[in-house]
């Protein structure tokens, strides 16, 4: 199988590992750049179009079809996802569409779609002004939550639980999306909807996220990740266990919900990523991105639940449904969590070796190096890197994983 992979910006070398496990299961991995600072993959597999105009992505991506014909687009990139969707349909391979993409990239658009089908989904205001988000405060209620319509990672997201509080941070939230990186990453604006802000209510119950998949009609979880911690006034993604202690009933209800979302934002053939939160006793959705779960989100789901949202990804992409059929836990034991640092400029890290030896770490990976300027709540939501290990138990696995996140740390300048 031959693909191609889009990242309108490039992240570093972040997506590398991925790249390099799908080189191991026998894919043929092209990827195509809108811009990069330098070459992170193979020097005659990797493009850059010098451009994060669509037009000029298409064009491209066009060049390189004509040479290398390939199988599929995909890209595992929340910033690229509308992108690939047009891509891959002027190359006339398999496509969520365009309009599929911009409804499950585009918040304030998601929860119309789900307001429009039914789908369970916590109230919602579009908010551009100050005047806008006190109305709307003053109608659904507190606590509230205020997000970006065009958000990622979970940055610039606030719990606020009085109107007092709104107004203190909804200026902060608005001067971040006028400079979110994952905006100005994505490339063509004029496609993307609007780059605003979005008040709704607050759900109180667990969260879960969820790799699945949907074709034709028919929903798949393949993977159900347990959120282990409750977050304050900030939301840092941040420690999470699989397999899911949810009931049978609680699960089938999951996928009720996923489904129905899947068939609110337009989504007939793609992987994706699903965050639920429950309420009352019942599941709403946060959000369901067209694209895998990041972090270390396909390694749980491998480990745990023997799905690869990775293999998925591309399957679909080339037009061939994934083999899996419903959630199947392996028996095997995963936990993980974020490295996070203090806000400023990172001067070291160190990793000790028993961290970085254990065969049981099934990731390791930092996003950051010396040099990086880490923002935190509520100026950013800035993480350094992602740990998981795996286990036998909930308790082997927790204890050793929150020992070396300890054991790892930063130096600041």
């Amino acid at each position: 199988m031959k693909v191609l992979a889009i990242e309108v910006s490039q992240f570093g070398n972040y997506y590398n590992s991925r790249y390099e496990h799908l080189e191991k299961h026998g894919v043929e991995l092209f990827v195509l750049s809108g811009s990069a600072d330098k070459n992170h993959w193979h020097k005659d597999r990797f493009a850059i179009a010098k451009s994060k105009q669509f037009d000029d992505l298409i064009e491209t991506a066009r060049l390189l079809h004509q040479q290398h014909r390939f199988d599929g687009v995909f890209t595992f990139a929340e910033s690229s996802v509308i992108a690939t969707s047009l891509i891959a349909q002027a190359l006339g391979l398999p496509s969520i569409g365009p309009d599929a993409a911009i409804c499950s990239r585009n918040k304030f658009f998601m929860r119309q779609g789900h307001q429009r089908f039914g789908a369970p989904h916590p109230a919602f205001e579009l908010v551009p002004t100050l005047e806008a988000a006190v109305a709307a405060g003053r109608k659904i209620g507190y606590p509230a939550i205020l997000k970006p319509t065009l958000g990622a990672g979970s940055q610039f997201v606030y719990k606020l639980n009085n109107e007092d509080e709104l107004i203190q941070m909804y200026p902060k939230a608005w001067d971040g999306v006028q400079t979110f990186t994952h905006v100005s990453n994505e490339g063509s604006s004029d496609k993307l909807g609007p780059n605003s802000l979005l008040l709704e209510s607050f759900l109180d119950g667990r969260e879960f996220l969820i790799e699945a998949f949907t074709w034709d009609g028919e929903t798949v979880l393949g993977s159900i990740v347990d959120r282990v911690t409750l977050e304050g006034n900030n939301f840092d993604d941040d420690v999470h266990h699989a397999p899911t202690d949810m009931t049978p009933e609680q699960i089938a209800k999951v996928h009720k919900a996923v489904h129905q979302g899947a068939l609110a934002q337009g989504l007939k053939r793609s992987v994706m990523h699903a965050e639920i939160r429950f309420h009352q006793g019942e599941p709403f959705i946060l959000e369901i991105a067209a694209r895998p779960g990041g972090g270390g989100l396909d390694h749980m789901a491998r480990i745990s639940a023997g799905y690869c949202p990775l293999m998925a990804t591309v399957n679909i992409a080339a037009g061939k449904r994934p083999a899996n059929s419903a959630y199947t836990p392996t028996g095997k034991d995963t936990f993980a969590l974020c490295l996070i640092s203090a806000a400023g400029e990172i001067a070291n890290i160190t990793i000790p070796a028993e961290v970085s030896e254990d065969p049981m770490v099934f990731m390791l990976k930092m996003v950051v190096t010396p040099g990086s300027r880490i923002r935190r709540p509520p100026y950013g939501n800035d993480i350094a890197g992602f740990l998981g290990v795996s286990g036998l138990s909930r308790e082997e696995t927790e204890a050793k994983a929150k020992a070396y996140a300890s054991a790892i740390t930063f130096q600041m300048r």
